[in-house]
């Protein structure tokens, strides 16, 4: 370190860190502000992540631990996607960036269901905007959502049932939001539709590293890999200090404001050791459920598309059915799959149905013995979701009525749909949940937590765009 005391110390270097960074820079002093940016992993450079996936020996691939042995998973059925180092998770996320609705910020007000968010969609709105542009997202002129402005490229393709679910539903069966580029833009390549998003093979994904933001590599900026924060100083209601090890060394330092950008297991894990005592902090982790949805049909070849997930259908999202039961977004997934009879190889559409869910106090995260390693206890999916998987199997033959339909099977629910969600939920008083709708802490008010960690309840869209652009929001009213 360069200094003993910064003006902002960030902890973590994925989605939520960067765009409020990102933000804190463009409103602070040209040459005066002090920023350190604590990262515990490492970076691990997209080529040698292709190279690692080809076979090939690469000797970046043992610098960040396995996710799976850095948090105690107290129920082995329940799998926790997520990937340490540089970049954090936008190393491994599929690029997939729908807005929220309007609705989901509201779900007390509207349905009875859950508490509302302390800020509202309109809100976000001119950040959602933001995030798209940086993110280069393609998407299409027609969204279910309210949208201002243009995506700032164009749509992927549709496959052939997505267009015939496309003219029957209209706005709420669209191209898919997403930061896998459709156009080569801002030195990625076109979606070569693949589907090994994991690890884009063309660079066509949107990461922390090809991001083009300069943030990690202005100079206000000093940037401390190896760095694993499991503990602040809070004193007298503010945040001190931050502590760490590197290189088996412990660290201390001092800023006048500290932000909280790791996943929502070891932003309460950071918390909790800290002695943070608001009854939310740790309670209600969770994420949405998916399963798959396998559409044989009779004598139509579904072909074409252009990305991994071509669509998104909003049929059974929106509506008073939410006062019962959870709602659900379909994804139109295009992944390469064979329907295993003669003469009937493409003769198949596969949906994965993604449902909300909501936080609940025996889904939590604790401390262990090891201070750097959380403990996560999750019990199961709430009831409410469970119920909006049934109702999804009843509604879905009469809403795929346009297509010849021969049967429809489906999978168990997945382990995980990689988005960890709540653990440090917004509210708008610490009687609530543990930070303000500035992502700020309700006791701590130099302290930020940021991430999808902040979410009031756990909407069916994917996370990430929504969880960027709070940062924005939350930087850009904070200084």
């Amino acid at each position: 370190m360069k200094h003993t005391s910064y003006d902002l110390v960030v902890i973590g270097t994925g989605f939520a860190s960067t765009f409020f960074l990102h933000k804190y820079l463009s409103k602070a002093s040209a040459s005066q502000a002090k920023v350190l940016v604590l990262e515990k992993g490492h970076l691990y450079p997209h080529a040698e992540r292709v190279k690692e996936k080809r076979g090939e020996d690469t000797p970046y691939a043992s610098l960040n631990p396995a996710s799976q042995d850095t948090f105690d998973n107290h129920n082995e059925k329940k799998g926790w996607v997520f990937t340490q180092g540089f970049g954090g998770s936008s190393n491994c996320w599929y690029g997939c960036t729908p807005r929220f609705m309007p609705s989901d910020f509201r779900m007390q007000s509207l349905y009875g269901i859950g508490n509302d968010w302390p800020l509202q969609y309109n809100d976000l709105e001119p950040y959602y905007e933001q995030v798209e542009e940086i993110m280069s997202i393609s998407g299409p002129a027609m969204t279910p959502f309210p949208k201002k402005a243009s995506y700032p490229l164009p749509p992927h393709s549709f496959s052939t049932v997505d267009k015939i679910l496309h003219q029957e539903y209209g706005h709420l069966y669209i191209n898919q939001p997403t930061a896998r580029a459709s156009v080569a833009v801002n030195g990625r390549n076109a979606c070569c539709a693949s589907t090994v998003c994991h690890v884009c093979p063309v660079n066509a994904k949107f990461t922390i590293e090809n991001s083009s933001m300069g943030v990690y590599e202005d100079p206000r900026v000093e940037l401390l890999y190896g760095a694993q924060v499991y503990s602040l100083d809070l004193e007298q209601d503010v945040a001190r200090k931050a502590n760490f090890l590197k290189d088996g060394k412990e660290y201390h330092v001092a800023a006048e404001v500290i932000a909280l950008g790791t996943n929502a297991m070891f932003n309460a894990n950071i918390l909790l050791n800290s002695g943070d005592t608001n009854p939310f902090t740790g309670k209600g982790i969770g994420e949405q459920i998916g399963l798959q949805a396998s559409v044989y049909l009779d004598n139509l070849e579904n072909v074409g598309g252009s990305t991994w997930v071509n669509a998104n259908g909003y049929m059974l999202y929106d509506g008073n059915h939410r006062k019962d039961f959870a709602a659900c977004l379909m994804e139109s997934n295009n992944a390469p799959y064979f329907r295993l009879e003669r003469g009937k190889w493409r003769q198949i559409a596969n949906f994965r149905m993604v449902f909300e869910d909501l936080p609940e106090a025996h889904n939590f995260v604790s401390t262990t013995a090891d201070r750097m390693k959380p403990a996560v206890h999750f019990k199961g999916p709430s009831d409410y979701a469970l119920r909006g998987i049934e109702n999804m199997k009843a509604k879905l033959p009469s809403l795929l009525s346009r297509l010849p339909v021969e049967k429809i099977e489906y999978a168990a629910p997945y382990e995980s749909e990689a988005h960890i969600l709540g653990s440090t939920r917004m509210s708008k008083t610490a009687a609530e949940g543990v930070i303000d709708s500035h992502l700020l802490h309700h006791q701590y008010r130099n302290l930020f937590v940021l991430g999808s960690g902040s979410f009031t309840t756990y909407t069916p869209a994917n996370p990430t765009l929504t969880l960027s652009a709070l940062s924005l929001y939350a930087a850009d009213h904070s200084f």
